[in-house]
């Protein structure tokens, strides 16, 4: 083994490019299947945006997994809360969100959003310190106390909008189409796959480039030294996980506007989702989740296209598939 000198600057980890690989090789490898370009491209834009706002919904989990070590099983939770929030802002608001105009469009619908993401960080800030405080470093019980929290949620949410579904209609600028020759790719599609790149690099940024994302991950590995420093680690953790439920309710409006609807179970069939791509992209990586949503959408939109009878369990082959390759995902990050 060379020994270093003590002015030898550490050697840097080797980069793992594999997982960055594999979107691109299946992209690559429908070519011929999918059989036309234009629809081929189509297919993976629509792949891109859909991956985009899984990842939005999936990066408060793993950020809470990753930097807490918290379980939270009720994370589809504040994705229905802030998708309910966003219709009740946009309901006074018919005639601006018919409008022609995008930014009397984005003029109502940015607040919607931000609201939502207050509410959503404000119940994650109730359930942190009701329901998680008193289970730190217990899994066991934390699985139990935030599936319970979910079901409570749900309920709630049926008390008061009650069992029907509630139509979200995109604004009247972010229909459409933008056309480029044969292909053709949504208005909104471009919107969400924008935010979602936007959302990932703000985490990297935070987490990597910052005093605040430091301590954080000082907080991690070693609380006690962080708190002799005199930082309450303990504010960072629920700054932490108030941010992971702020980001579920941005994902729950972008996702209600994709799907143009809200309805009380969506918080169900969204959770199942989210710990698939978690689990595809190692528990608390976010570059391994910004991967895995992306997976999961390309399967899911290749495989509709092309076996629309595997589309309900095509996640599910993935996931095996990915963790038959790598037992602790794409990127292990944590040992937990």
């Amino acid at each position: 083994m060379t020994e270093l000198a003590a002015n030898d600057p550490l050697p840097k980890p080797k980069r793992d490019i594999a997982p960055i690989l594999l979107p691109v090789a299946l992209a690559l490898l429908v070519i011929p299947l999918v059989g036309s370009p234009s629809t081929w491209l189509t297919l993976t834009a629509a792949s891109l945006a859909m991956g985009m706002m899984i990842f939005i919904m999936a990066s408060g989990l793993t950020l809470v997994f990753g930097l807490m070590d918290v379980l939270n099983f009720g994370h589809g939770a504040f994705i229905a809360v802030g998708a309910y929030v966003a219709t009740l802002v946009l309901a006074p608001f018919a005639a601006s969100i018919q409008a022609d105009s995008l930014w009397t469009n984005l003029a109502v619908l940015a607040p919607a959003a931000l609201l939502s993401m207050a509410v959503s960080g404000a119940l994650g800030l109730i359930v942190e310190r009701v329901l998680i405080l008193p289970v730190y470093g217990q899994h066991l019980k934390q699985i139990l106390m935030t599936t319970g929290g979910l079901i409570v949620a749900e309920q709630a949410l049926y008390a008061l909008w009650g069992p029907q579904i509630i139509p979200m209609p995109l604004p009247t600028s972010l229909r459409g189409s933008f056309i480029f020759g044969d292909v053709a790719i949504a208005k909104y599609r471009v919107l969400a796959t924008l935010i979602g790149l936007a959302v990932f690099i703000a985490i990297q940024l935070v987490l990597n480039r910052t005093k605040l994302g430091l301590l954080i991950r000082a907080g991690v590995e070693n609380r006690e030294m962080v708190e002799a420093l005199g930082y309450r680690i303990r504010r960072l953790f629920l700054g932490v996980f108030m941010t992971g439920s702020a980001l579920a309710g941005l994902g729950g409006v972008m996702w209600a506007l994709y799907r143009e609807q809200v309805h009380a179970s969506m918080s169900d069939d969204l959770t199942v989702l989210i710990f698939i791509v978690v689990i595809i992209g190692g528990l608390g990586s976010i570059g391994g989740c910004f991967i895995g949503a992306i997976l999961v959408a390309m399967v899911a939109n290749y495989g509709g296209f092309l076996v629309p009878k595997l589309a309900l369990v095509s996640n599910i082959l993935l996931m095996v598939a990915i963790l038959m390759w790598r037992p602790r995902g794409l990127y292990a990050v944590t040992s937990r």
